[in-house]
């Protein structure tokens, strides 16, 4: 179902590095995701989390490696690509002098989201806003914008999704509603991959942990221990000359959930 809707089924990072000048973002980075599963992806602030988003999101090109969606780069499928990867990042993204109906609206034609209305109104009512749906966003709290822009990356119904700190501002009934959310789309057949330092929350939704620790990426154990603890021993165990311990998430490898799930 989730090959035909999208063309894809499987997100694949393969060898990518990113550099800014002398500066390496990202050091020969594999990672992949597929239909189906949330992949958490944790590590220290300036890892390079929200950089390997926005590659994968084609909004950063890598400086070498390769991404596909599938078996096909982001060139092969051209345009069409963004109308099947929603995005949540730092910035939002939504017009502080709309309102959220508006919001919604100006996206919704930007996608050519089909029944535009009765989404709108099932977006409104996820995000727990139908009785703010026509105040402007820049009354929001952080908390509502961020519920907000969640539904404005969920719209188009996108086969990929990204997510970069999703939890920020949002109080624990807010969080908990988000996580119900996320487990809907991977029931439904979509690819997850959200950056978080939210262990609480994380721990027993993702499928599978990634951690980057400057730049690299490092294995996160399974095991019956809270998530929390097993990142720390990655960081722990970690050393600058170590290899990057990659190959948990290359293609076939095995996507078994936590056992404390």
């Amino acid at each position: 179902m989730t090959a035909s809707r999208a063309g894809f089924d499987a997100l694949h990072v393969q060898d990518v590095s990113r550099l800014y000048g002398r500066r390496r973002a990202l050091s020969h980075v594999t990672l992949s995701c597929r239909a189906g599963e949330i992949v958490g992806l944790f590590g220290p602030n300036g890892a390079g989390k929200s950089t390997l988003l926005g590659v994968c999101a084609t909004m950063i090109r890598a400086t070498a490696g390769r991404v596909l969606y599938g078996d096909r780069e982001a060139r092969e499928l051209g345009d069409a690509l963004r109308g099947r990867i929603g995005v949540l990042g730092h910035d939002l993204f939504l017009y502080g002098d709309l309102t959220a109906r508006e919001n919604l609206e100006f996206f919704g034609r930007l996608y050519d989201v089909p029944n535009r209305r009765s989404r709108i109104a099932a977006a409104l009512e996820h995000a727990r806003l139908t009785d703010r749906a026509g105040d402007p966003v820049n009354r929001f709290s952080r908390g509502l914008r961020q519920r907000l822009a969640l539904e404005r990356a969920l719209l188009h119904d996108p086969a990929l999704v990204l997510l970069d700190e999703p939890f920020t501002g949002l109080d624990d009934e807010s969080a908990a509603q988000l996580a119900v959310r996320l487990r809907a789309l991977r029931d439904a057949g979509a690819i997850v991959l959200m950056a978080t330092h939210d262990f609480d929350t994380a721990d027993g939704l993702v499928d599978r942990a990634a951690c980057l620790l400057a730049g690299r990426m490092r294995a996160i154990p399974a095991g019956s221990d809270r998530l929390r603890e097993r990142y720390r021993r990655a960081l722990t165990e970690a050393s600058p000359t170590a290899p990057a311990a990659s190959s948990a998430f290359a293609p076939g490898a095995a996507s078994a959930r936590h056992a404390d799930d």
